[in-house]
């Protein structure tokens, strides 16, 4: 007999597993309701995430998110290993395969922790409750006399204790405790959680042993590179493969159909062989005619130019406004009129996109470097017509990801292929391919007007922004940005009286995707640098022109899950400002920089020291500071602004993608470039000690205010005002 339980979001699965001789608990953590079938045993469920503790007292968690260099195995394991008291030395993970049991997997928009971190917790401390239950079970004696410490129950009478392996076969006749009757520790007893862990792949990161999906290997296996259209959404009209098929280890050549799913695939011609190096060999033999369709025509210098014109001309006018703002012009002592510019960029991970696939008896198995093994296990299954349950994806390291491995497009090619050839196949795309043939982060124009009175304070505020829309990858002609990307621009950052937004038309010419940070990028650059220029035109200190337009602490809930706190972005600024020792004398020409930027619920500041010698600028020095409430890994917290501040640079100094009829222009790291470690400047990174409230995002809030901190330190420079990005194209690079 069987029996369904309905259970909402972080609702606990109240099941005790007896398989492989351990004790294994799992909790469900899906954002919907779900189905869960108890088989009346007791030995069957599914968990999101489970503990399987061993008779030898190993700990062995199952990831369900993918690490791709964030640390969030090793955050997720040591929350569980806290509130279990469990000795860290015992702790090893297993990661999951895609699958709808263990929840959202998309590891991306900065939200693992965030929405895992507490039903990890009562996970581990249901563990704990059971140990304890069991021990004092064979000593005798109330629960209230034992507590759990380093992987033992101890008797606090009589100090005896029992190792928790010792434990198993007893704690599991037990009945597995309700989420209610779980007490969480309290800040002040975490013994992982808030500090310094060594990670659990810190071995196979060092050793080289980690594998990543370029690394995977199997019997038999094929490889293959794919020549695609350089236009976007083109088709092979022919080709001829004669001279390919003469290359030593070419072994066969397939013509792709091109799948219009949002990551379906471009299509073209692959190149099968025996090796990677023949395989790319022979498809740059390849000659190949094709149909270039609609896209043939765009040209990003002219489409600039072409959003640019839109936001100078009256839009859509987007809910959220208040006051009137043609009074507040009419009325102002000064007004401040400008435009800036972000061109589309590419993740370019230090590992290309690849994928291993093999399609055979009606099932299919994939090894791949994946953010969203979920959505990669739906779109395979839809291309080869079977249900998903018959397709697996084994999720690797990823050498990076940045929001492109979340997009399966790269695991499709590899699934149709194999199909195609019926062999198990590796699907390896070159740098070229990735930065050619990506999902950009879109363009945009922003145009801002600013009214000041004559005490310098800002009355007025109006934008109007035009990008290409990410909605647009999912529902072609979807012209105009939408609600979620508008929100960076419209959130309650600054008081004002009287604001107003507009969004502009801006179609898209390539596949848009979103990128470390997203929208943000848009936004953090163009009102932080909008800010430090009514800040000069009213002759007012940058930092303390910030704090006032803050205005009042406040709390605005509206319909997010963490209020905006107006208080914690003044402090996140306030601590970086001071670390920078801002205002201090600077030499000859140095200049200071700062920005402030909340997202993915997370306050973060940075200020930025550069010098400008012979034209060229050089980042000496970056201090960022980050609230982002409860850390759970505070060397993780801090990498992560460290990156984000590489990142950031690479998009300051050096990030645009440009096309010329259709076809995207840069090749490689050599006209795509990427922030040196020569060039990398010191970094100090300040975690606000905010234990108390619930975690929110790390891995992208740091990257908005990078580019308009620098930006704005090449003013306080030289007196330049750079409004497009990159610099490289001021000649500053």
């Amino acid at each position: 007999m069987k029996t369904n339980y309905n259970l909402d979001r972080r609702s606990f699965v109240k099941i005790l597993g007896l398989t492989s001789g351990g004790l294994i608990l799992g909790c469900n953590v899906s954002s919907d309701k779900k189905e869960i079938k108890r088989i009346d045993d007791g030995t069957s469920f599914e968990p999101n995430l489970f503990v399987h503790l061993k008779k030898d007292g190993s700990l062995l968690l199952v990831a369900s998110r993918s690490e791709m260099g964030q640390g969030i195995r090793t955050s997720l394991a040591s929350a569980i290993a806290d509130e279990m008291e469990a000795d860290w030395k015992y702790v090893s993970l297993e990661q999951a395969t895609g699958d709808e049991k263990y929840g959202n997997q998309n590891t991306d928009g900065s939200r693992s922790v965030r929405t895992m971190l507490e039903p990890m917790r009562t996970m581990g401390a249901m563990a704990k409750m059971m140990l304890i239950s069991a021990a004092a079970t064979k000593w005798g004696v109330e629960t209230s006399v034992c507590k759990a410490e380093n992987h033992f129950v101890v008797n606090s009478v009589n100090k005896k204790k029992i190792f928790f392996g010792d434990l198993v076969d007893d704690a599991m006749k037990l009945e597995v405790p309700s989420a209610e009757d779980v007490t969480l520790k309290e800040v002040k007893d975490f013994k992982y959680i808030g500090k310094k862990l060594k990670s659990v792949d810190l071995k196979d990161f060092t050793h080289g042993t980690a594998n990543y999906g370029i690394d995977i290997r199997i019997p038999n296996m094929k490889f293959a590179a794919i020549a695609r259209c350089p236009v976007t959404f083109g088709t092979v009209k022919s080709y001829k493969k004669e001279d390919t098929m003469a290359i030593a280890g070419v072994e066969n050549v397939v013509e792709m159909e091109r799948v219009e799913r949002p990551f379906g695939m471009l299509g073209g011609v692959a190149v099968v062989a025996g090796n990677t190096w023949s395989a790319i060999q022979g498809k740059r033999a390849l000659e190949i005619e094709w149909n270039k369709g609609d896209n043939a025509s765009f040209n990003s210098e002219s489409f600039q130019k072409k959003i640019t014109d839109r936001v100078h001309k009256k839009a859509k006018v987007i809910p959220g406004g208040k006051g009137n703002i043609n009074t507040a012009f009419k009325k102002a002592a000064e007004t401040v009129e400008v435009t800036y510019h972000v061109p589309h960029l590419v993740h370019a991970p230090m590992e290309v996109p690849n994928a291993t696939a093999w399609f055979h008896d009606g099932i299919c198995e994939v090894w791949a470097p994946s953010q969203d093994p979920q959505t990669a296990r739906a779109e395979a299954a839809e291309y080869l017509g079977i249900d998903k349950e018959n397709v697996t994806i084994n999720v690797t390291f990823l050498g990076g990801g940045f929001g492109r491995k979340s997009k399966p497009d790269y695991i499709v090619e590899a699934v149709a292929l194999s199909k195609k050839i019926n062999a198990p196949v590796q699907v390896v795309w070159t740098r070229e391919d990735d930065i050619k043939h990506s999902y950009y982060h879109a363009t945009s124009a922003q145009y801002f007007k600013g009214a000041l009175n004559d005490k310098g304070n800002v009355t007025g505020w109006f934008q109007r922004i035009a990008l290409p829309s990410i909605v647009s990858t999912f529902k072609p002609m979807s012209d105009y940005a939408s609600g979620f990307e508008l929100s960076a621009f419209t959130n309650d950052t600054y008081q004002v009286d009287n604001f107003r937004t507009e969004s502009a038309k801006a179609e898209a010419h390539v596949r848009i995707g979103w990128l470390r940070s997203v929208v943000h990028i848009h936004s953090g650059f163009g009102i932080n640098s909008f800010v430090d220029e009514l800040a000069a035109k009213a002759n007012k200190d940058p930092l303390q022109f910030q704090l006032d337009l803050m205005g009042n602490d406040r709390v605005s809930k509206g319909k997010s899950p963490h209020p905006f706190e107006s208080k914690r972005l003044k402090n996140v600024l306030q601590t970086v400002a001071k670390k920078a020792n801002w205002g201090r004398k600077l030499p000859e020409d140095h200049g200071l920089g700062l920005a402030v930027h909340y997202s993915f619920y997370s306050y973060v500041s940075s200020v930025v020291e550069v010098s400008v010698k012979n034209d060229k600028v050089k980042v000496e020095n970056v201090w960022s500071a980050i609230d982002c409430g409860l850390v759970l890994n505070k060397d993780n917290v801090i990498n992560q602004l460290e990156g984000a501040a590489i990142f950031g640079m690479s998009i300051a100094l050096h990030g645009k993608i440009t096309a010329k009829d259709g076809a995207v222009e840069q090749n490689n790291f050599f006209d795509y470039q990427m922030t040196r470690m020569k060039d990398a400047p010191n970094i100090d990174v300040t975690v606000i000690d905010n234990m108390e409230t619930e975690p929110t995002g790390v891995g992208e809030p740091g990257v908005p205010p990078i580019a308009p901190a620098i930006c704005n330190a090449i003013f306080n420079a030289t007196g330049k005002r750079i409004r497009s990005l990159p610099l490289s194209d001021h000649g500053l690079v």
